[in-house]
């Protein structure tokens, strides 16, 4: 059977099996499909309709559930890429769904301009992470998905469905995040700006120090993130705002020793360590928070925003509102604390203000996102299901892409507006053509 090695280390081929980045999904797809156009991408799902095949989209493989997985038709968008236009009056750029975010934030810098706010990693595709609610953290600004003003995708039938606040309003509030279950995006509008600066402000800080004041480190900064070291009192805080400049990047040296070397190398070590002796883990946890010291850095939205992320991992995160931050980490911290276990990597914790997109984890609620992670490869369910009892208790939304035990009954009492989803996924996809066991479990039969 032959078979090809993807950029982002994927195995596929005809009738292979595809795995996501994270190495913890398969499936083997009866049949793949690239296509190069939407008319053949429509051709392609009216196709798998009269075979009684159901289709899924899949990007880059990032997410770290099954929401992408198929044994149906998998459609790669590869040659979906690219910019269609500029719309430079009304501030917007239409791009192509299977795009890279780092290609998109690439020629949009090129062209003077730039996303408001974007996650810590531009590998996805841009209708990848998008439909599974990928975000940075923002005081005032919030996911992509969000800074969606325009949206084209072909529905269960083939035809091609084009939406936005004017026209089909009920489409746009679900399809911006639509989990892949009420058609294949091929194209997204997104508001843009003219290219501005952000100066970083890194540094350490004790956990309980981050603690008592976070509120007061939200207000301030237009986007604070932190990590905390599990079995440390320590953090690494970040702050982004705009600068009038000048740039400032951090140099070339530096930037390969702290992203590079001990962001990526040493770490990836460390994780090695622990994995082979656990009873290591508290004291490299120590070294790991000491070891990034204090900087400060200007440059453009997408080199401030993103960071390379070479290590792999499994993670689960959960939208709680906002302030339940401080007493959910607390809890985290207590669990960690009086339990066995040994976590060798950092969570994370970042914000986000309250949207309208109807499954958008931020959905009509100021939102603090806690992140827990696990190198690959090292046994992670009992961290996970521990921590998703403290998420949950504070009725925690858990990321679409992101490992999580929640279903559909649980999401109809912390969305209020899960039954208008529902309602639409049955309008738009009455067969269930873009169904897979993820989607079965998180939105029902």
């Amino acid at each position: 059977m032959s078979s090809t090695r993807t950029a982002s280390g994927k195995t596929s081929g005809k009738n292979g099996t595809w795995r996501n980045w994270g190495g913890n999904v398969s499936a083997r797809p009866t049949r793949e499909v690239t296509p190069a156009s939407v008319d053949e991408l429509a051709e392609a799902v009216r196709r798998a309709a009269e075979d009684g095949l159901p289709v899924k989209a899949v990007g880059t493989g990032h997410s770290f559930t099954s929401i992408a997985a198929t044994d149906g038709v998998l459609i790669r968008p590869q040659l979906l890429t690219g910019i269609r236009g500029i719309d430079r009056a009304a501030m917007t750029v239409t791009v192509e769904a299977g795009t890279p975010l780092k290609r998109l934030n690439l020629a949009l810098a090129r062209e003077g301009l730039s996303l408001t706010n974007m996650g810590d990693i531009m590998e996805q595709t841009v209708s990848g992470a998008t439909s599974t609610g990928t975000h940075g953290t923002g005081r005032d600004s919030a996911s992509i998905a969000a800074q969606i003003r325009g949206l084209e995708m072909v529905t269960a039938d083939g035809s091609v469905l084009t939406c936005s606040e004017r026209e089909n309003p009920d489409v746009f509030a679900a399809a911006r995040i639509g989990l892949g279950a009420l058609g294949v995006v091929t194209a997204l509008t997104l508001a843009v700006e003219p290219v501005f600066l952000l100066t970083a402000r890194e540094e350490p800080m004790r956990f309980d120090r981050v603690l008592a004041g976070f509120e007061e480190l939200w207000a301030e900064n237009e986007h604070f993130e932190f990590y905390w070291f599990p079995h440390t009192g320590g953090t690494h805080t970040k702050r982004n705002n705009r600068s009038a400049g000048p740039g400032q990047p951090v140099g070339r040296l530096r930037g390969w020793f702290e992203d590079e070397f001990l962001s990526n190398g040493v770490f990836q070590a460390a994780n090695w360590v622990g994995r082979a002796a656990p009873a290591a883990v508290p004291a490299i946890a120590r070294i790991s928070s000491r070891a990034l010291s204090a900087r400060t850095y200007t440059d453009t939205p997408y080199k401030v925003f993103t960071s390379p992320r070479r290590v792999r991992f499994l993670e689960m995160e959960y939208a709680i509102p906002r302030e339940a931050v401080v007493p959910a980490l607390r809890e985290l911290r207590a669990m960690v604390d009086r339990s066995r276990l040994r976590i060798s990597f950092p969570v994370e914790v970042r914000t986000a203000p309250a949207d309208d997109i109807t499954l958008s984890t931020a959905s009509g609620r100021d939102s603090a996102y806690i992140a827990v992670h696990m190198v690959r490869g090292t046994p992670y369910q009992a961290y996970f299901t521990a921590a998703e009892r403290i998420f949950t208790a504070h009725e925690g939304r858990p990321h679409w892409g992101k490992i999580h035990t929640r279903d559909a009954e649980y999401f109809s009492r912390v969305y209020p507006r899960f039954g208008e989803f529902t309602a639409l996924r049955d309008r738009l996809d009455p067969d269930r053509l873009f169904r897979n066991d993820y989607l079965r479990r998180v939105l029902g039969p």
